[in-house]
């Protein structure tokens, strides 16, 4: 496992992109948002998805939640964005605003926890921005613990939590 010091307000893009790397060979990547540590795994790769319900101890019927870099990328992850749901987007994203959305054919049915939804957002953290951006697509967006623990809110609590899963960490 490597630990990439980030500068919040001027991320070193060489750092993003070694977690976005990571991230394109399947790997996870313990990474800062605006709320918690999360716990990131490209959202198309089922071997990487189900590293993710490993590392959380959490139940393949529970699902996950994604994220993306921009509005574009929205439709990489569902099959449908409603004006209604547009116009949300423009007035909230980036930001804390989830939308629950029709699962599109590029997602693994694994994401969804077999549910035709997804729950999408784009985070308002200049770190996460600059790894969605690099990485170009849905990500896998949830809490850097095990399932029923404290979301952490460092990265020395999210490595306690799930280091034997991760390959990069972004703090």
């Amino acid at each position: 496992m490597m630990t990439i010091k980030v500068d919040m307000n001027n991320p070193d893009m060489a750092a993003i992109r070694s977690a976005a790397d990571a991230l394109r060979r399947g790997e996870l990547v313990i990474y800062p948002t605006e709320t918690v540590y999360g716990l990131a795994a490209d959202a198309s790769n089922e071997h990487a998805i189900k590293a993710v319900y490993d590392a959380k101890g959490r139940l393949d019927n529970h699902p996950l939640p994604v994220q993306v870099g921009c509005v574009e990328d929205v439709f990489k992850a569902v099959e449908y964005m409603s004006p209604a749901a547009r116009r949300l987007a423009e007035l909230y994203w980036p930001g804390p605003l989830t939308m629950i959305l029709a699962k599109g054919a590029n997602l693994p049915a694994l994401v969804t926890g077999g549910g035709n939804t997804v729950g999408v957002r784009i985070p308002d953290h200049p770190i996460a921005l600059a790894l969605l951006k690099d990485f170009g697509g849905p990500i896998i967006a949830t809490s850097a613990n095990a399932t029923g623990n404290p979301a952490p809110t460092t990265a020395d609590d999210a490595i306690r939590e799930v280091e034997e899963s991760v390959s990069v960490v972004l703090d």
